[in-house]
């Protein structure tokens, strides 16, 4: 079997079993197994696959369609241009989340304070934190999780892409800081994608979400905003003065949210859309 003829007949399977784009699946599963850039395959399509590839590739295939999804099969994605592992202890990262990462190394480049100082409550991979701390240089970065195995990850996400000395890693539940080393100081920036998914909808959501990412990723009570709620009490008295708070949040949740940090004396000064023009960040500061 040649590369096309591998493509194409993948493409055929993976469209039969509902994935969707199902040709972009089928080629980074194929770069993958060959340890080629994507767009290299279409200079190799008359390359015969030897007998341990096709069956490694016919493999991931098979997984693919079982809604397993491709980030956790080949262990990685991109964000902000840079390679973060993932698996089932934290949440995939999405491309929306790029732009909230981009406003707060965008915030953080206004400073005049060096360093800069920025808390990603929530940290999941660190896709966040690693992305303000490589476009950030002057940034002291402080990831908190309350999973331990994100955190791992996290750390190893950090190495892999030379940011470790910026960023503090630590335990636990919030600011109060019930795990290993509690958040005992104040910030320029506080920047989290929290869990916003109403309990309920949980089970209504795609099988590579419902399925893979953590529920604890996911679960933001009964109406998706108990995060918010608490951020909006607890995290005042960990912002410097001038300093922003920066949310991303779900469709159909800006009025709410824009309410829930009102009520609590906060300056909502923006709420950002992302690609596809849904209300997707928020912005505000003391």
């Amino acid at each position: 079997m040649t590369v096309l003829e591998g493509i194409q007949k993948s493409t055929e399977f993976l469209a039969k079993k509902e994935i969707e784009s199902p040709r972009l699946q089928a080629e980074l599963l194929l770069a993958h197994v060959l340890k080629l850039p994507r767009m290299k395959l279409y200079l190799n399509f008359e390359r015969t696959l030897t007998e341990p590839e096709t069956n490694t590739f016919r493999d991931l295939v098979k997984r693919r369609a079982q809604r397993e999804p491709l980030q956790h099969i080949v262990g990685s994605t991109s964000f902000c241009g840079l390679e973060i592992a993932v698996n089932r202890h934290v949440l995939v990262p999405r491309p929306e989340t790029e732009l909230l990462a981009e406003a707060g190394w965008s915030f953080l480049s206004t400073l005049n304070s060096q360093p800069s100082t920025a808390l990603d409550f929530g940290t999941g991979s660190g896709c966040l934190a690693i992305a303000i701390a490589a476009k950030s240089p002057a940034t002291k970065i402080t990831a908190l999780d309350i999973s331990p195995d994100a955190l791992a990850l996290a750390q190893q996400n950090a190495a892999k892409n030379n940011v470790t000395d910026r960023i503090e890693f630590i335990q636990g539940d919030g600011f109060s800081g019930s795990g290993v080393s509690p958040v005992r100081t104040s910030f320029d920036l506080i920047i989290s994608n929290p869990p916003y998914v109403p309990t309920a909808e949980i089970a209504t959501l795609d099988p590579e979400v419902r399925d893979y990412d953590p529920r604890g990723a996911l679960d933001g009570g009964p109406d998706g905003l108990d995060f918010y709620r608490r951020l909006a009490v607890e995290a005042r008295p960990f912002l410097k003065p001038g300093g922003k708070i920066m949310l991303e949040f779900g469709d159909g949740q800006a009025d709410s949210i824009r309410k829930i940090f009102e009520e609590q004396n906060w300056i909502v000064e923006a709420i950002r859309e992302d690609y596809t023009q849904r209300q997707r960040i928020l912005i505000a500061h003391r």
